[in-house]
């Protein structure tokens, strides 16, 4: 017969064992942090070389690797408008080996598409890395020389204006939809494989106007193949003084950026994403890195964990509400 002393005793064992078993949970959970990182991070990007956002996570990345010590490999896994990588960094081992750095897109991915892959809780935010302008730009044949005359020309021949953008869904696919929205016109939404090839039907003639990163339409404008009308921010683009915003030129209260962040898998430690965190808000911080970017129309940020992700939230909610009154989604 177990005696009454022995069950206590009993359970008092298993209670040490229990608070033995975290305590060694939470040191091995400490050590993590503190000899992370050990190996290479592998750093997802979603869309091919070339483009901004793979210019952002190589500048970046190189800057903490030299400071880590160890390098970050770049993979890009472009398609599914950014889906397949979130689905590969939603579905990683969450220990901080497997980041992402994705742009707007993973803000309005959930409105947009029927269907999505993975599940945005898996994600957790980490650090807002940048944001870039778009330019507003049409071919030097449309008679507007403002952003107010291109609205007049649009009211007076609806849905004749083309609009070149990277597919249903993409983030130059809503910019439109928004200017679209606060000028009261019609425009007729002409789908590419992807922003440069929207540029190039631009310069082409196949379509009269495109809103699109500054960093791929900007040289353009320079060149005089296509005609700059505004920017999308909420101030003058550093790199384009001489063109006014669209809420300046007479859109009051339009804002658009394609902004960059960095996450990682939801379950990751908190003192391995505070790590990150604080190695990516270093260099988004380093003079050398901040030039670079800007050389090419793209602000380094940097920040909090917890301001990014109430800015992901608030951004959520604002691309939820303008793929619902567009009736954009992707199957």
């Amino acid at each position: 017969m177990v005696r009454k002393a022995d069950l206590v005793l009993i359970a008092a064992v298993m209670q040490l064992t229990v608070a033995a078993q975290v305590f060694a949970q939470a040191v091995a959970k400490a050590d993590a942090a503190t000899d992370y990182p050990r190996r290479a991070i592998r750093l997802l990007v979603p869309f091919a070389p070339g483009g901004g956002t793979d210019i952002i996570a190589r500048v970046t990345a190189q800057k903490v690797a030299d400071a880590w010590g160890q390098s970050i490999v770049v993979d890009n896994r472009s398609g599914g408008g950014g889906t397949i990588a979130a689905q590969t960094a939603a579905t990683a081992v969450p220990d901080g080996y497997t980041l992402l750095l994705p742009s707007i897109s993973i803000a309005y991915a959930p409105a947009v598409y029927s269907r999505l892959p993975y599940n945005t809780a898996d994600l957790a935010p980490v650090i807002l890395v940048a944001t870039q302008q778009n330019l507003l730009a049409v071919h030097p044949s449309v008679p507007a020389r403002t952003v107010m005359e291109l609205v007049a020309l649009a009211k007076s021949k609806p849905g004749e204006i083309s609009v070149a953008t990277g597919g249903a869904g993409a983030s130059d696919h809503l910019a439109m939809e928004l200017f679209r929205s606060y000028a009261g016109i019609r425009l007729n939404n002409v789908p590419y494989k992807g922003q440069v090839p929207g540029t190039n039907a631009l310069i082409g003639g196949e379509v009269q106007m495109q809103i699109s990163p500054m960093a791929s339409v900007y040289p353009h404008v320079l060149s005089g193949k296509l005609r700059g009308l505004a920017v999308t921010g909420s101030v003058r683009a550093k790199t384009a003084p001489e063109l006014p915003t669209i809420a300046e030129a007479g859109l009051t209260g339009y804002e658009f950026y394609v902004w960059y962040a960095l996450l990682a898998p939801a379950a990751t430690p908190p003192a391995v994403m505070g790590k990150i965190n604080e190695g990516f808000n270093r260099a988004l911080s380093a003079p050398e890195v901040k030039e670079r970017l800007a050389s090419i129309g793209i602000d380094a940020l940097g920040g909090t964990q917890e301001k990014f992700a109430s800015f992901l939230k608030s951004e959520m909610q604002k691309w939820a509400k303008v793929a619902r009154e567009a009736n954009i989604r992707v199957d």
